[in-house]
């Protein structure tokens, strides 16, 4: 039996593929960490090790002491974040995946490492982007994420590691916070229009980004490391893609549930970021070498967060 450990547990992403792969690995056998003291309560079922990854004595000691077999690398600082603090972005997201890589030369079967449509930039084509295609990204984030791709095919090519990968558009989930992303407005917008409030976005109306449901994303991170290896043709990081939509789309949507709902436009320095990302994905590569395949287009993404987000929110 595989034993986990995901790295980042608490994030966003890491709380909802912990407990998906609880449910399908068995709770004993997924190993949460992170750098809280005490997991986050969706995760306070199953073991948990508290981590700090730029500790390679402390990582290494989980790794033995649990037998890990697989481990999901989450742990980054995401793009608006990197931008506060690009050195501390770089190191973390570098020194942490190297970590990662050098243990999966002898002790472990698989590494699963998440890119990000980050690793586009201004020169990229903006529709139906290639999966092999001019890359120029021009934040910290998505610099790290093109350098990480170039070490997972490195690491797979000269030492056999088996090395995994996704580049991931915006994602959005209600069972936890997004985490410092240019694309969390399409989660925080979900907040005020239940509540009853004004939403001001950081991004222009028109600003089309490529979006993705969480449960999609957990489907397609675990298809893809469940999948044989001679399906994986594609080493640095497969394109994946949904759907795409601008901050006015998701409002329109939005309203068809609350009609009174007022959405405003204050753009920040989160609109540069956007700008210099694609608007939509071309994932084909991803559908053809291993049957990846979307549930959830902006319909039924707004109708399941409304759903099960209007059970959490506290009215003033």
């Amino acid at each position: 039996m595989d034993k986990i450990l995901i790295i980042g547990a608490c994030g966003q992403l890491g709380t909802e593929l912990t407990l998906k792969l609880r449910e399908l690995k068995g709770t004993e056998n997924v190993i949460a960490s992170d750098l809280l003291d005490e997991p986050v309560e969706l995760l306070s079922g199953g073991p948990y090790e508290k981590l700090n990854i730029l500790n390679k004595e402390s990582f290494q000691i989980i790794l033995e002491e649990h037998n890990i077999t697989q481990v999901y690398h989450l742990a980054a600082v995401l793009s608006a974040k990197g931008e506060q603090n690009p050195h501390f972005a770089w190191q973390l997201n570098m020194d942490s995946l190297l970590t990662v890589l050098e243990a999966g030369k002898d002790k472990l079967q698989k590494i699963y490492w998440p890119s990000s449509i980050a690793v586009f930039g201004p020169d990229t084509p903006k529709e139906n982007t290639p999966q092999n295609t001019i890359m120029s990204p021009n934040t910290v984030y998505g610099i790290s994420k093109l350098a990480g791709e170039r070490w997972c095919e490195y690491y797979h090519e000269k030492y056999g590691v088996d090395v995994r990968s996704l580049r991931y558009p915006g994602l959005i989930g209600y069972k936890a916070l997004p985490g410092g992303g240019t694309t969390d407005y399409a989660v925080d917008i979900f907040h005020k229009a239940i509540a009853g409030e004004k939403y001001d976005c950081f991004l222009s109306e028109n600003s089309m980004l490529p979006m993705m449901y969480m449960d999609d994303a957990v489907k397609a991170t675990i298809e893809l490391m469940e999948t044989a290896p001679e399906n994986v043709k594609v080493r640095s990081s497969y394109n994946l893609s949904a759907m795409s939509f601008s901050p006015k789309e998701i409002a329109e949507e939005i309203k068809k549930h609350y009609p009174n709902f007022e959405i405003t436009y204050h753009p920040d320095f989160r609109q540069k970021i956007a700008d210099s990302w694609p608007g939509s994905i071309d994932d084909s590569a991803a559908r053809n070498n291993w049957g990846w395949q979307h549930s959830h287009g902006l319909t039924e993404l707004v109708e399941v967060m409304i759903e099960n987000l209007k059970e959490t929110i506290v009215f003033d």
